[in-house]
């Protein structure tokens, strides 16, 4: 099992045909192997397991959006999409830990941090010597993202203190960095909120709860807490008032990531169902013989095909620069809403069986339905995909 491949070897638009399938394979290999033994283990006790993202940063699946003058492998989008696909067909769990990881914290300070602050965090990020986490939803404020209630008060030597809370937040205890967006202007002013980097540390700054969830039991998903947390002035991220700007930009790659994610777990879910299909017998054949049985396959593969496309094709637009805003939520809300209709079909064909911890499927099926709702829910992505075509 190797490492992926740096942008030295593939280029950052796209990889050859063979340099794809090495990073294929070599994140294949990696989740087969070090975490495909314990993905009930970790499940059933809600085990977020931090070694093993260090084991994944020395493999380069950490930083794989960041350039190698940061430490990372500056493959781009179509690299990325491959190994969030490979992992989530193992473990949805981890799949989106590295998401949000890569997408989220990571690539926040990639796109908008200064020379110094991306020297600062991004070697560490992108090795995963330290795990990133991104503070935008809010207990009241979900979609509502304007009404936010966490406030940056500017004091007179330019520095900061926020207070306020941030909720479902992907690595809220663990994090060591995390980029948070607090308002620093009024309410429902675009221009009125502002991008923060947070270090675990500081003072003021603490996970809260941790949530009890159907799926992904093994990704840590915890609110964070600010109680007059300071902050120096080389915390603020790009320009003051940009921090809204900045986060609808940064959530165009992450619909991406959860476009991949969802199509790992819808994959890893139709795999199941076909090997199990060609083994169960029923009235003295296979019942992947019957044509209800065949149909649903068929069905799974043809959406799995076309969310894989739509997402690919996101992928090559973000890493040419291109907009995406339309083509990202057209990835997310297809494949997301693939992944959970593969899963359903996936637990029908399993049967009786399917509904039992012994097969995989049941797991499958409780992580699909996380990716319909985080990053923007089905309903938000076509709100933004109706903007876009009546614009």
């Amino acid at each position: 099992m190797t490492a992926i491949p740096t942008s030295a070897t593939a280029t950052t638009e796209a990889a050859t045909a063979e340099q794809q399938e090495m990073i294929r394979q070599s994140a294949a290999d990696f989740a087969r192997t070090h975490i495909a033994p314990h993905v009930m283990e970790w499940d059933e006790a809600q085990h977020f397991p931090r070694p093993l993202f260090h084991q994944l940063g020395e493999y380069g699946f950490m930083g794989v959006l960041v350039p190698e003058e940061y430490g990372g492998t500056g493959l781009g989008y179509n690299a990325y999409i491959t190994v969030i696909d490979e992992i989530a067909q193992v473990c949805g769990s981890i799949g989106l830990s590295v998401a949000a990881h890569n997408s989220l914290c990571t690539n926040h300070i990639l796109m908008f941090g200064n020379e110094e602050q991306k020297q600062k965090y991004l070697p560490k990020l992108a090795t995963g010597e330290h795990l990133g986490a991104w503070g935008l939803t809010e207990p009241n404020t979900g979609s509502d993202a304007g009404r936010m209630r966490t406030v940056a008060e500017r004091q007179e030597d330019g520095s900061y203190i926020l207070n306020g809370a941030k909720n479902f937040i992907t690595h809220g205890i663990s994090g060591e960095v995390a980029v948070v967006i607090a308002r620093t202007g009024e309410l429902l002013d675009s221009h009125g909120m502002t991008a923060f980097i947070v270090e675990r540390g500081d003072a003021g700054f603490r996970g809260g709860k941790k949530e009890d969830k159907l799926g992904m039991r093994a990704s840590e998903t915890a609110e964070i807490i600010f109680e007059n947390c300071h902050l120096p002035a080389d915390r603020v991220l790009g320009e003051v008032g940009e921090g809204f700007i900045q986060s609808m930009k940064i959530l165009d790659g992450g619909r991406i990531s959860i476009a991949a994610l969802s199509l790992g777990i819808a994959k890893g879910a139709m795999q199941a169902a076909l090997a199990y299909s060609k083994e169960r017998e029923q009235f003295g054949k296979a019942i992947s013989r019957f044509q209800s049985i065949a149909f649903k396959l068929s069905d799974m593969a043809t959406e799995i095909e076309a969310s894989e496309l739509l997402t690919r094709n996101a992928g090559k637009l973000k890493d040419a620069g291109a907009p995406v805003t339309r083509e990202s939520a057209m990835a997310k809300l297809y494949a997301s809403e693939t992944s959970v209709r593969v899963a359903n079909e996936a637990v029908q064909i399993f049967g009786g069986y399917g509904f039992t911890k012994d097969y995989p499927v049941e797991k499958f099926y409780r992580d699909c339905k996380l990716c319909t709702i985080g990053e923007g829910t089905s309903e938000i992505q076509r709100l933004v995909i109706s903007r876009m075509l009546l614009k």
